[in-house]
């Protein structure tokens, strides 16, 4: 069998086309349930190609939508690409980022011609750092969101049982309260504990008298349904909407794709560094 070499970032497909100049990009999304997670990525991935002429951009999911990123990284070889830049659309570095988007790379690698993947970091902090795009998508998100003056914050996360991801959703929400100056308490919709409505509450009840909500959200969907519902219930001012296709995104996937951190290789499932 191929083995796909990948080197950290990534980037996702949103199809096939021709071989000839730049890398194409594959995006590679959680995927949902919910079409608005779906239609965002596109946006997303519409957004990247407009800012970036002469680059194929492709948008994948890893559930529920089609197509998979295996199926657009066969595409692409087939069409006589022999390199792509696979972009994981993932705010924490989790299970997703370690084991389904490895296991997706080899599965192209079994048949086909061989395709070089370089896997770029996820769009959270990347080896401990918050990119400063990342928090100025948080910052527009918010203003849209017309909270006013508020005297605490919220972030907002999916939730993950990984306890270094959950650490990464930390360090965005200890950089998110500096940049404003306030308090910034985490929250997840599940896997881990507090709700938003309870932390909405928390803070409330140790003072702060307004207390807006930061979505830690890429695409909206039934997870930021149920963090805004609940945090306005528990008094919240204003729940910012999902990041979905800020220029700040935008340029952020783009300084992920044009980083060339160390190289690692994935074969039959395995990934060692090379």
């Amino acid at each position: 069998m191929r083995a796909a070499r990948l080197t950290s970032p990534a980037t996702t497909p949103t199809g096939p086309g021709a071989a000839g100049g730049a890398d194409p990009v594959v995006l590679v999304a959680h995927g949902s349930r919910d079409p608005r997670a779906a239609d965002a990525t596109r946006a997303l991935a519409q957004a990247v190609s407009a800012a970036r002429p002469g680059t194929q951009v492709w948008a994948s999911w890893l559930d529920h939508t089609e197509p998979g990123p295996t199926e657009v990284l066969r595409d692409l070889a087939v069409a006589g690409h022999r390199r792509a830049v696979l972009v994981p659309l993932l705010l924490t570095a989790a299970y997703h980022h370690r084991v389904d988007i490895p296991a997706a790379i080899a599965a192209a690698a079994q048949a086909g011609p061989e395709l070089a993947v370089r896997v770029t970091d996820v769009l959270g902090p990347a080896d401990g750092t918050v990119d400063l795009g990342l928090l100025a998508g948080l910052r527009r998100r918010l203003g849209e969101a017309q909270p006013g003056r508020f005297d605490a914050l919220v972030l907002a996360a999916a939730g993950t049982r990984d306890a270094r991801a959950r650490r990464s959703v930390g360090r965005v929400a200890d950089a998110l309260g500096v940049e404003f100056g306030v308090p910034c308490r985490v929250a997840y919709a599940s896997a881990a504990p507090p709700e938003s409505g309870v932390a909405v509450s928390r803070l409330r009840a140790a003072g702060a008298r307004r207390v807006a909500v930061s979505a830690y959200f890429l695409a909206p969907g039934l997870f930021h349904d149920a963090v805004a519902e609940a945090a306005r219930a528990a008094g919240a001012v204003a729940v910012a909407a999902p990041l979905t296709d800020a220029p700040e995104l935008v340029e952020l996937v783009l300084r992920r794709v044009d980083d060339r951190p160390g190289e690692r290789v994935v074969d039959s499932g395995r990934v060692t560094a090379r």
